[in-house]
């Protein structure tokens, strides 16, 4: 049993020690991509590169008359803003209409016991 927990122990012992190293790796290699100009020279190519294609791909669509993601949302954000003020005036129209029906109303008892 004593033989057991010491295997074990030495076990945890090894995996910690593996560990360890392997993430002092990973830190170092890490740090090594971070400060290499290739890699940022790379990076700075690609980012220029999806902003020339997504630029390409709204130029494309624009001259075809099919609008960009772009030009759909903000439809969609006018047409969210007219269906609210539309609500608006819908209920002051409700709103209106009974307060004619009443003075309607209040005019014909006026009429009645004059």
């Amino acid at each position: 049993m004593t033989q057991d927990a010491g295997e074990s122990a030495e076990d945890e012992g090894f995996r910690e020690r593996i560990s360890g190293r392997g993430e002092d790796a990973l830190s170092e290699i890490a740090q090594l991509l971070l400060e290499n100009p290739l890699l940022h020279q790379a990076l700075s190519v690609a980012v220029d590169a999806r902003d020339r294609a997504t630029q390409a791909s709204a130029s494309a669509m624009r001259s075809l008359n099919v609008p960009a993601a772009s030009d759909v949302d903000r439809l969609g954000r006018r047409m969210r803003a007219i269906s609210e003020r539309l609500e608006e005036v819908e209920d002051e129209l409700d709103r209106l209409s009974k307060a004619v029906a009443e003075a309607t109303k209040a005019s014909g008892q006026d009429r009645g016991l004059g």
